[in-house]
């Protein structure tokens, strides 16, 4: 059984990475934001709170993230591990996860913050039906519209240079003390994000030793 965390700021690639390892290894992917946007999309109480928290360019609090992983965890669906994303955010989680999970590994993706700017900024959504666009290296056939749909393609709410700013901010002053603590565990490897997602992805299996990463579609 493996289980790996995945870390690094916004728009390093957090989500795609732990997908790759997770499709391939038999891992299961916990994404804290996917989570958390499955509530947004599905009108619960906590995705209005969560609704609110994004539009004011702020971060769901410490508390509720720990309580939503905390349950999903709990599931125990994560026969083969697990790669989880988004956790954990300060150091009273990250002593929380070492005592109760026996971690193979973090992986810090390392992107600077000019970097974190030029790709975040560069995003769109379809207003219709949610689909994900970057203008760096996803646009749309038709400027400003879905391919899949034809919607309107927007910012998103919390996709603004002082909503990014902040959240910046934040991710240095909580974050950065959880991986020296993971350092001194001697758990971390970090790879540079600012390579193409296939580079990044067998750069760590390299790092854990893990079976190379074969990006040819499967056959079927």
């Amino acid at each position: 059984m493996r289980k790996y965390v995945i870390m690094g700021v916004q728009g390093s690639g957090k989500g795609t990475q732990a997908a790759l390892l997770a499709n391939d290894l038999d891992l299961t992917h916990i994404s804290v934001g996917d989570v958390f946007r499955w509530h947004v999309k599905n009108h619960t109480k906590l995705g209005a709170q969560v609704r609110r928290l994004v539009a004011a360019g702020e971060l769901v609090g410490d508390d509720l993230v720990e309580s939503v992983v905390r349950d999903r965890l709990q599931l125990h669906d994560w026969n083969f591990g697990f790669v989880i994303d988004g956790f954990p955010r300060n150091r009273r989680q990250a002593e929380f996860f070492l005592e109760s999970y026996d971690i193979d590994g973090v992986i810090h993706l390392d992107l600077p913050d000019d970097e974190v700017r030029r790709r975040v900024l560069a995003r769109r959504l379809c207003s219709r039906c949610g689909m994900d666009y970057n203008l760096i290296a996803h646009r749309p056939e038709v400027e400003g519209r879905c391919d899949v749909c034809g919607g309107e393609l927007v910012t998103r709410a919390d996709d603004t240079p002082d909503a990014l700013a902040r959240r910046l901010r934040d991710y240095h002053e909580k974050t950065d003390p959880v991986l020296e603590l993971f350092r001194r565990k001697e758990y971390v490897m970090t790879v540079d994000a600012r390579a193409d997602k296939v580079t990044v992805q067998q750069a760590i299996r390299t790092r854990f030793n893990l079976p190379p990463y074969d990006p040819s579609p499967t056959p079927g």
